[in-house]
């Protein structure tokens, strides 16, 4: 996944089923004590889920239904006989959240005459116009695909220059726009001279809404029926809960959407809104936004979230980040220099902890790893960029060549690092050691071994990330 996450700065990143994940933890920890599955503990079990999923804001008809399909399950013969309990039922549980989020990744259709026209409808507020900016450039970056937006919000001037700053941003053509023209001759406008040009994909920032308006309503279902877009997308900030859900429905009934893109996920951490938007709507959610940086949108993967909802990690996007956002020619050189015995000297540390940056920092990447959500709080709460961006600054603060000859750096030159990087000596002195260990890291294979273990190999040409582990500060 952007993950990145790119925008993660100075806090930890909060995953969209913290609270849900802790609380279904704690019930499968309850029945590994327990020999079997018994309808009483299964009673148990699933009291405790329906409360878990009631607390993340799921609609209650949506928890209603998973409960009843789970226990059904859950207290079949099969089930009844098995000697682990707790993994039986956590086997069930993550099936059946798969399910409910939809099975699979349902990718944007762009299966028709260029330009495909996606339109995008939401309610003011919801994060519409960063959310075309996003999909712009996700587009531009994994399909390769040349891409045209234009802004059809003619009440807010001031969205049509904030889609045009961020079309430049993305690199994507911008079609202009002005607040005297009819929204209808604008989108047909734009889609004329994305043909002339030839777009691949126009993408159609309409007016938000405050609420569901009759007027507006009938001007995007104007757009709609004059466009016959491929995608009508509905924008809607996760962090409403079950209002996202129950918003979704409405526009649903009004539009003929194709799917959703959930905002502001990043600050969610029930995710009532994700279990309950397709059960409640039929339609899939297509994207997460998990930021607000323009590379933060991850394609929604129901069987991978499920996974990380249940502690047991995400390997695949840990994976896809890697190849999509590690420098690999920085990395073989890195990885061919500790095979020459070069050494590995805090240049190559501070390059490794830019990169883990950039990947969307250290929780985010933990957060994909079997166990994560297991670990104790306080632990959970070190992993955070503001440290890590602490250690870039104090590096940052050195000479070249005490960078290069790290022994150098003596009583004097530390206090000299620490007041340039506005830090304490003890943290250059703490800044040390976890170098010294990432050093040892390397030499042991750092990252890469660790992804091998996960996933037996790593795809293409990743196999000279060693270093990348060496720049997770150990959390002690």
């Amino acid at each position: 996944m952007e993950s990145h996450r790119a925008n993660f700065a100075c806090h930890t990143v909060t995953f969209m089923f913290d609270n849900l994940s802790e609380r279904l933890l704690k019930v499968v920890k309850n029945l590994r004590g327990q020999g079997r599955l018994t309808e009483t503990n299964i009673q148990d079990a699933l009291r405790d889920v329906r409360m878990a999923l009631l607390e993340a804001d799921v609609a209650l008809a949506v928890v209603k239904t998973f409960i009843n399909q789970v226990r059904e399950r859950a207290i079949g013969q099969e089930v009844m006989l098995s000697l682990s309990p707790g993994q039986v039922l956590i086997k069930i549980v993550h099936e059946e959240l798969v399910k409910l989020m939809g099975e699979a990744n349902e990718e944007l259709n762009l299966k028709a005459q260029p330009p495909a026209v996606v339109l995008m409808a939401g309610l003011q507020g919801s994060g519409k116009t960063t959310s075309v900016a996003k999909l712009a450039r996700w587009l531009k970056e994994r399909q390769r695909r040349k891409v045209m937006v234009v802004s059809c919000d003619v009440y807010r001037p001031a969205a049509i220059q904030q889609l045009q700053t961020l079309a430049g941003e993305v690199g994507a053509e911008f079609f202009p726009s002005d607040p005297a023209q009819a929204p209808l001759a604008i989108a047909t406008a734009a889609l004329e001279q994305a043909r002339r040009q030839f777009m691949d994909v126009l993408l159609i920032d309409t007016a938000g809404r405050l609420h569901v308006d009759d007027a507006m309503m009938a001007e995007i279902k104007e757009l709609q029926a004059a466009l016959e877009p491929v995608e009508t997308l509905f924008v809607v900030d996760s962090m409403t809960g079950q209002d996202a859900a129950n918003t979704a429905h409405a526009f649903n009934e009004a539009l003929p959407l194709t799917g959703v893109i959930l905002t502001k996920t990043d600050g969610d951490a029930r995710g009532g809104a994700a279990l309950s938007i397709r059960a409640i709507t039929g339609k899939p959610i297509k994207f997460l936004g998990v930021g607000e940086k323009t590379a933060a949108l991850e394609p929604f993967h129901p069987e991978r979230v499920a996974s990380r909802i249940l502690g047991m990690g995400d390997v695949l996007s840990l994976v896809e980040e890697l190849e999509q956002k590690v420098d690999r020619e920085k990395a073989q050189k890195l990885a061919e220099k500790v095979v020459k015995g070069k050494g590995f000297d805090l240049e190559d540390f501070r390059e490794q902890l830019e990169q883990m940056l950039n990947m969307g920092g250290l929780s985010s990447l933990l957060e994909k790893l079997p166990g994560m959500g297991e670990l104790p709080q306080a632990m959970k709460d070190q992993a955070n960029d503001k440290q890590v961006k602490r250690l870039v600054a104090i590096i940052n603060s050195m000479t070249p060549k005490e960078r290069k000859f790290p022994h150098t750096i003596n009583g004097s030159r530390k206090r000299r690092i620490a007041t340039g990087s506005g830090t304490q000596v003890q943290e250059v002195n703490r800044l040390l050691k976890q170098f010294t260990q990432a050093q040892k890291m390397m030499k042991k294979g750092g990252f890469a071994k660790l992804m091998q273990g996960l996933q037996g190999r790593l795809p293409g040409g990743l196999g000279g990330l060693g270093g990348l582990g060496g720049g997770l500060p150990p959390m002690q």
